[in-house]
């Protein structure tokens, strides 16, 4: 049976989460940028990242555990490289930093071809994805990856989490070839901790292989849930990895200090890295038979998804169809479970509750 949504305002969405942030002590621009953040997620569908997992987040290792430290203040390291900039974030929010990070990125990379912006001090930033879909929409191919707030993640033919599910995500400007752009984002889990919450929420079992218990075997009882496992074996593994070394040269913490109490001197903060290449500066103009780049981009898509792949679908697609959907319904769209979960945010800070009865059902 299809599961049934409530059409939700945008305007009134952003209410309750703009409202959710001030009252945990964020600045006005800080809760704009999250309540930003969290429209973004929802319109493309994404339940594991969306304004519940936020404020559940920052409940958990945020502002109310010394994690995120509200109206703090990014400092900008001097560094002796033009395309490249290093920040000291001071555990600001990770939303509002990941915005202004990915800006700075778009200007140099439209002054030097490319940009490159490191982040230390950090709090998690949640769906990467939306933050290089923007930048794609802009016409820049986009990269982020961060480390995770919480060790979470078995390493291959491992029993102890050592590792984030330390997500990857790219954005290609395809819009011209495709009518939307190209995101290739995943954690490098199988599945998601969010995603865990959400079959708890909902009480769906998990998928096999995607999580071990207490005892490193596998299960897929969301209750016993004590770790998750790197998607690909050896090759996920690898992936997460990446992300782990990648914050290392930048200042990063040990994994497994992460939102844990930690000895004298240890950090226990996350890393981000965001990098935008201008289209212009990776091509010489060599494309066969006369294609200008967006012709070109147009017609390798349509060679993959040629010769009997037709029935194929794009990373990003499907997020593109959910928008598409939720601009027809005229509001997000959100289960009865996660309309609670928003009652529970708004009986937090004051607000009347949401009732199911004011909203369209879909």
């Amino acid at each position: 049976m299809p599961e049934t949504f409530y059409i939700v305002p945008f305007e009134k969405h952003t209410e309750l989460v703009s409202h959710a942030y001030q009252y945990r002590g964020y600045t006005k621009a800080e809760a704009a940028q999250a309540a930003r953040f969290a429209n973004l997620a929802s319109e493309h569908g994404i339940r594991t990242h969306n304004a519940i997992k936020a404020l559940h987040l920052d409940h958990l290792f945020g502002s109310a555990a010394g994690g995120c430290q509200p109206g703090a203040e990014i400092e900008v390291i001097e560094s002796r490289f033009a395309a490249s900039q290093v920040w000291n974030a001071n555990k600001k929010l990770g939303q509002a930093t990941a915005y202004d990070a990915m800006d700075a990125a778009i200007e140099m990379a439209d002054k030097y071809g490319l940009g490159q912006v490191s982040v230390d001090n950090a709090f998690h930033y949640l769906w990467g994805g939306g933050y290089v879909m923007e930048a794609a929409k802009r016409g820049y191919i986009a990269y982020t990856n961060c480390t995770a707030a919480l060790a979470e993640v078995v390493p291959f033919m491992g029993k102890f989490p050592t590792l984030g599910t330390n997500p990857h995500s790219w954005g290609f400007p395809t819009t011209d070839a495709v009518g939307f752009p190209v995101v290739i984002d995943w954690a490098t889990s199988v599945i998601a901790m969010g995603r865990v919450q959400q079959f708890l929420r909902e009480g769906t079992p998990l998928p096999a292989n995607a999580a071990v218990d207490k005892d490193g075997q596998p299960t897929t009882d969301v209750k016993a849930v004590n770790a998750l496992v790197p998607f690909g074996a050896h090759k996920g593994y690898g992936l997460s990895l990446i992300n782990e070394l990648v914050g290392a040269f930048i200042g990063g913490s040990l994994p497994t200090l992460r939102s844990r109490k930690i000895p004298e001197g240890e950090k226990r903060t996350p890393t981000f890295y965001f990098q935008v290449i201008h289209p212009d500066a990776i091509s010489g103009g060599a494309f066969a038979k006369g294609r200008s780049q967006s012709e070109n981009v147009k017609a390798v898509i349509e060679d993959v998804l040629g010769h009997g792949n037709e029935n194929c679908i794009l990373p990003g697609q499907i997020e593109a169809q959910w928008a598409d959907r939720v601009h027809g319904a005229g509001g997000l769209l959100f289960s009865e479970a996660e309309i609670k979960a928003f009652n529970d945010i708004a009986g937090e800070c004051g607000l009347a509750p949401w009732d199911t009865a004011e909203f369209k059902a879909e």
